[in-house]
Order: C-alpha cells, then sequence, then structure tokens
C-alpha cells in the first residue's frame, strides 16, 4: 500500500536587507559610458553611411538600411535599459529592472552564488546568480558596494539555511 501522507514543503527561507531595502544601479558608469559610446558610434556610422548614398535607394529605405536601423532600434532599447536599470532588495525579494523585469521572492530560493571578476568591477558589473526551488534560474545585476555586499551576506545566510 502506498503512503498518502503529503510531504511537508520545505521552510520558506527569510532575508531582511541591512536598512530594511537596498537599491543600486546595476551597471557600473564605466559600463554605461561604454555602451553609449559603442550605441553612438554605430548611430554614426549609420548617417554618414545614409548621407553618402552607401545604403542603397536615395529615394527610400532599403533592405539594407531597414536591417541597419532596425539594429540600431535594438541596440538602443538595451542601452536605455542598461541606463535605468536597478536592483532592490527588500523583504520580500530580488527585483532588477531591465529590457524586461525581473522579479524573485526569497522563499522561493534554492541556491545563490556572487560571480564577479575581482579587479574589473568598474567594468564587468558583479552578478547574483540565483535558482528556484523548481531549478529556474535568473541573474541579477549589481554595481554598488551596498547591492554587492547584501549579494554575499544573502549567499551566505541561504548556504546556511539550505545546508540543514
Amino acid at each position: 500500500m502506498l503512503n498518502q501522507t503529503p510531504m511537508m514543503a520545505p521552510e520558506p527561507f527569510r532575508f531582511t536587507p541591512q536598512g530594511g531595502e537596498v537599491v543600486g544601479s546595476a551597471f557600473s558608469p564605466t559600463f554605461r559610458a561604454l555602451a553609449t559610446v559603442i550605441v553612438g558610434g554605430c548611430a554614426i556610422w549609420f548617417a554618414q553611411l545614409w548621407s553618402r548614398g552607401a545604403l542603397g535607394s536615395s529615394t527610400g529605405v532599403s533592405t539594407g538600411a531597414g536591417w541597419f536601423i532596425a539594429g540600431l532600434v535594438l541596440m538602443a532599447w538595451t542601452w536605455w535599459s542598461i541606463m535605468v536599470s536597478r536592483t532592490r532588495i527588500s523583504k520580500d525579494g530580488l527585483h532588477q529592472r531591465w529590457v524586461w523585469d525581473k522579479a524573485l521572492p526569497f522563499d522561493d530560493l534554492a541556491y545563490a552564488k556572487l560571480i564577479r571578476v575581482r579587479g574589473l568591477g568598474w567594468l564587468i558589473a558583479p552578478r547574483l546568480y540565483v535558482r528556484t526551488l523548481a531549478g529556474k534560474f535568473t541573474v541579477f545585476y549589481g554595481a554598488t558596494p551596498a547591492l554587492i555586499q547584501e549579494f554575499e551576506r544573502l549567499g551566505a545566510e541561504l548556504k546556511a539555511f539550505r545546508s540543514f
């Protein structure tokens, strides 16, 4: 006969950031400046090609120019997302404004690890790699010292909590 007793769900993980909530930029100023230079340079290049007639038809938008414009629009959207992206850690969980907003409540966290390249934090934003109890993973970026400190504390507390 099968045991019909329901399995107990794991105890939910609770985390409270120091100060109640920590909010900061997801990307460093250097990375944002580099993104601006790349997107701006591509826009200037497109304008130069267009003004010389190097993109095809001078009476309208050719196929080549259309694809170039589509690529510029995607680059501009990503650039804008980098500029306004903010990461927030509150008592409810993790949230990041990005191309699409990302949110994850703490009670669903199974694993968290801070990933960073030491010495290059000014360029490559540290990130918190997290997995849910269902195995889904998400990455949250954080470029401020307060966010990085909370990422480290969150990872250590979650590891201690799940090791029991």
